[in-house]
């Protein structure tokens, strides 16, 4: 396990403190694997908390290639002020989830924002924290 890294599956979590490290942040890195190069490609991207989940939300939707990668390898790990969480992100494509993590967005980054940066919202992702 690299060092820093938590896993959510593993016994000494860390989780909790990661999270609420989230609660003061607008952005994270979120690493995924390449589907054709298998190289792990880290990008900043928005999430909203929602209980114990964190929700990304794809700017082009189902044609963002980080959602494509999850749907190879749901594996990822999100990064945020030097602590690393590993986990696996699970796709989100039914319209009215979706429509309620976009609510969500809105509510934190402003429906001005949202809708300007993520024209395509038709999926989302989830990754329990706990």
């Amino acid at each position: 396990m690299i060092p820093d890294t938590v896993s959510i599956n593993g016994p000494h979590m860390k989780a909790g403190s990661l999270k609420s490290g989230l609660t003061r942040e607008t952005e994270i890195e979120l690493t995924v694997t390449g589907r054709e190069s298998r190289k792990l490609i880290p990008r900043p991207v928005w999430f909203v908390l929602r209980g114990t989940e964190l929700l990304l939300l794809p700017v082009t939707g189902t044609n963002s290639q980080w959602y494509k990668n999850i749907l190879q390898d749901p594996n990822v790990k999100i990064t945020s002020n030097g602590q690393t969480l590993a986990g696996k992100l699970r796709p989100i494509t039914g319209k009215r989830e979706v429509a309620e993590v976009i609510q969500l967005f809105e509510a934190k980054y402003g429906p001005r924002d949202v809708k300007r940066y993520y024209p395509n919202p038709n999926a989302a992702a989830s990754l329990p924290l706990d």
